[in-house]
């Protein structure tokens, strides 16, 4: 071997060697921390990670080390942490501790810790207790909410029947239906399905979703400094990002000339009001930036969880249609064929209750939760967490407990029922997280998927393109989300 060979392998193992020595010292500088593989220099665990299938990935770690695992994202040190009992003690016992949000590098590029989701402290506190407030004043939780639904879904209807039988894209149908429940109390009105800029939007909200969730996006979050540089599907996130910013700014514009103080007529509004009376306020948090960012969590979050969760429930209907039809039966029995589906149907329909509840569990579209992180050092269980570590929920791992829903990975309404065909709630239901940091709009997300669920299958019978046998319910891409494979369907009038 030559000599300079030879010394480049040596300063090599040296300087590995070193890394590994600076990791472990980290790690013991503040106590006991959970067990994990051993990281390698600069890509840490990502040899034992599945990019493309992270909560699976993970869960086998958790076989292994335990229910909560000490793992590299990168050079980031993170902590994971799963089942039903481990989560809960976090989020609800400990929910003071972990209310942090933690580090997500791609969202952190374009939030810059503004906005309802991916900020901290006051900020958090402020502006996700206006829009809780807000949300309600607007109809979330309430009978005009839930005939605003029901008027979306009654134009979707008329958008399905356009289809004649022929197969068809649910996606951005779904995605416009949904968004236009949220758009009505966010910006105060809704769209046409043709409108060009809202289609527009809502392609860069699928888009984005499944970037997020695509090995791209993952890699970007291992090593964000380096996937700056390179080209690549996660640019289009920044930039589709701006384009939704962009989209809202123009509604605040118009909102602010047109503004009624006494009669506020959106969360736009409310939020315009809110930064005048805080004017004098040097360190209010009701901003323009805040406001943007707010709308767009919103924007986001209510058009692309139930739209994507709605499009993945059909697929999985066009794979077992003997659940469709036992569907159908409680509808006509409890609803009949001409009357519009109500929230209160939902205790007399237990079977397809059963069914909304086992689409949420089977898909688990968010297996990972958005990430935390501790205020500061934290004992949990005879570990200590050090302060600032980003900890993800494994939510996957409560969805899927083999104990509290026998065959998980199989798809099985029982899974929700009672020996006697009532209703069976679960403490392991958990799709919208836990704690303070709870999902701000899962009433209106349960909401919409039963009036949306409900009305499609009233009307119409589903039909698949290809045989059942092939129809492949495994994600497309699955790390920060779970994002369902494209297909085709047809309806026919029932």
């Amino acid at each position: 071997m030559e000599p300079l060979g030879s010394i480049t392998i040596f300063l090599i193992i040296c300087i590995s060697c070193l890394l590994l020595l600076a990791f472990k010292s980290k790690n013991t500088r503040y106590g006991k921390l959970p067990p994990g593989p051993t990281p390698l220099p600069i890509i840490g665990n990502i040899l034992q990670l599945k990019i493309n299938n992270l909560d699976k990935a993970l869960c086998e770690l958790s076989e292994k080390y335990g229910p909560v695992v000490t793992l590299h994202f990168g050079a980031e040190r993170v902590v994971a942490m799963f089942g039903y009992d481990t989560i809960k003690e976090a989020l609800v016992d400990h929910g003071d501790e972990f209310v942090w949000r933690g580090n997500l590098p791609i969202f952190d590029k374009v939030k810059k810790g503004q906005g309802i989701i991916f900020s901290n402290g006051e900020r958090w506190k402020k502006l996700r207790r206006f829009a809780i407030t807000t949300l309600r004043d607007f109809g979330m939780g309430k009978k005009s909410n839930e005939e605003r639904i029901q008027e979306e879904a009654q134009c979707l209807l008329e958008k399905l029947r356009d289809t004649q039988g022929k197969p068809f894209d649910p996606t951005f149908l779904f995605s416009c239906a949904l968004s236009n429940v949220i758009c009505a109390i966010v910006f105060g009105n809704r769209y046409d399905y043709d409108d060009k800029k809202f289609l527009k939007m809502t392609g860069f909200i699928n888009d984005s979703f499944a970037v997020l969730s695509s090995p791209w996006g993952q890699l970007y979050n291992f090593f964000p400094s380096f996937m700056d540089a390179l080209p690549g599907p996660h640019q289009r996130f920044v930039k589709s990002d701006a384009a939704l910013k962009e989209f809202v700014l123009e509604h605040v514009k118009q909102h602010r000339v047109t503004l009624d103080p006494s009669t506020p007529r959106d969360f736009i509004d409310c939020f315009l009001l809110k930064i005048d009376q805080e004017k004098e306020n040097g360190t209010s948090e009701f901003s323009i930036d805040n406001l943007l960012v707010s709308t767009v969590d919103l924007f986001f979050a209510g058009t692309e969880t139930s739209s994507s969760t709605l499009r993945y429930g059909l697929l999985i209907l066009l794979k077992y249609p003997e659940i469709e039809e036992k569907v159908h039966k409680e509808i006509d029995q409890v609803i009949g064929r001409t009357r519009r589906p109500c929230l209160a149907d939902r205790g007399q329909m237990p079977y397809t209750d059963a069914v909304v509840h086992e689409i949420q569990r089977f898909i688990s579209l968010a297996p990972l939760a958005a990430p935390h992180a501790v205020i500061k050092d934290t004992p949990f269980q005879q570990y200590v967490i050090p302060k600032g570590t980003t900890v993800y929920f494994v939510l996957t791992s409560v969805l899927y407990n083999n104990k509290e829903f026998p065959n998980p990975q199989e798809f099985d309404p029982n899974h929700f029922l009672n020996e006697d065909g009532t209703f069976k709630k679960s403490d392991y239901f958990m799709p919208f997280s836990a704690g303070k940091r709870i999902c701000v709009g899962e009433g209106l997300a349960r909401a919409e998927l039963f009036l949306f669920f409900t009305t499609i299958l009233q009307n119409f019978t589903l039909k698949s393109v290809i045989s059942r046998e092939n129809i492949d319910l495994s994600p497309l891409f699955s790390s920060v989300g779970n994002v369902p494979r494209p297909y085709q369907l047809c309806v026919f009038p029932r």
